[in-house]
Order: structure tokens, then sequence, then C-alpha cells
């Protein structure tokens, strides 16, 4: 059997480039580092699972050749990100294909893990974004002619207007997570890890 194709989708870290909002509040600079750390870090969890293929998508496209070892390396090409991923999909015609964003901080083996399972018994995957869109799309088996068809990219109607395009089809759902788009989400997320380390200290006994 064919082995599975996990996609990064993700726009190469560059000083001053992307992530214009959360630059406006922590810098350019601390705005960079993260992105480089978020990225790494999904590229290491890819890593754990050693029976797929791992692919880097990049924007922009001259940026494929960057060093990824373990992944094949490709440019996301023109058009909106509906058709970019189309794309994809295409290239694996017959192969459960999932595809996923680099901008979630929180994405683990284990989660690709149940997006793998899921698709054995359902058509499609989502891992629906606190936000409206979705972090991870997964297709397996017969799929939509035109799964992106009128979708609102970069608003809250994303995941609602791309699921319409699955009329009748077993669709499975992951857990959600956020997007790390602002000082607001990210101050959210370090104040959930702060308290996730806070519950799984140790208790202490006071003499």
């Amino acid at each position: 059997m064919s082995r599975p194709v996990i996609v990064v989708f993700s726009r190469i870290p560059r000083l001053g480039v992307g992530k214009r909002r959360l630059a406006r509040t922590i810098g350019d600079r601390a705005a960079w580092s993260l992105s480089r750390i978020m990225l790494s870090d999904l590229l290491r969890e890819m890593r754990r699972l050693p029976d797929v293929v791992r692919v880097l998508a990049a924007t922009p496209d001259h940026h494929a050749r960057l060093v990824a070892p373990g992944f094949i390396r490709t440019g996301q090409g023109r058009g909106d990100l509906g058709a970019r991923m189309q794309r994809v999909f295409r290239r694996y015609p017959r192969r459960p294909v999932i595809i996923i964003g680099s901008d979630i901080p929180c994405i683990t083996a284990a989660d690709l893990r149940g997006a793998l399972r899921r698709l054995r018994g359902a058509q499609s995957v989502f891992g629906p974004a606190t936000d409206g869109g979705y972090w991870l799309i997964g297709l397996a088996g017969r799929r939509p002619a035109a799964p992106f068809r009128d979708v609102r990219w970069s608003t809250p109607h994303a995941l609602a207007d791309t699921r319409r395009n699955f009329p009748g089809r077993r669709v499975a759902l992951l857990r959600p997570l956020t997007d790390l788009d602002d000082a607001d989400r990210l101050a959210a997320l370090a104040g959930a890890a702060a308290r996730r380390k806070i519950r799984q200290a140790p208790a202490r006994r006071i003499s």
C-alpha cells in the first residue's frame, strides 16, 4: 500500500516578512524568531512519523531549495490557498494526503497520527482553528471535484465554506487549535502553557 503523504504549507520565515500583526506588537525580530521556532518544531514532530512521505511546500517558491532533511521540498505555485492545496491533492491522486499549516504552535505527532487514523474511516478530516478556519485538511478515497469552491479565505467562514463542498461524505474533526496571528493569541497561548505546567508540577509538602 502506498504511504500517506503529509504536506506542510509554510511561508519561509524572513525578517520583516509575514506575521505583520504580531510584529507590530513584539517587533520584527521576535516575530521572525517565533516563526522559525514554530516551523522547526513542526518539522521535528513530523520526523517522528516514519511511515509517511513528508513534504515541505514553501512560499515564495524559490525557498523550496532550503535545507530540510527528510522532506521532499517543493514550491506552492500560484493562485489562492485553495488552488495551491488542490494542486497538491492532484499530485497524489491515489494516496491519503494531509495538508497542515505552520502557524499553529501546538501540533504534535499524535495529532497527525490521529488524522491518519480518522482517514481510514472517513473520506475527509479537518483540524478546526478557533478563528473559524482550519489548521489541517486530509482527503482519502474519492474526492470532491472542487473541494475549495467559493471558500472565503482568512475569514471565520473558511471551514464552513469548505465543508459545504463535501455533501454526503464522511467528515471527521480533530481538536480545535489556535492560529498564532497576533499578540493576544500569543499571550493566551503563553498563559495556557503556564497553567499546564502548574497543573503538571508535583505537589510539594509544606513543612
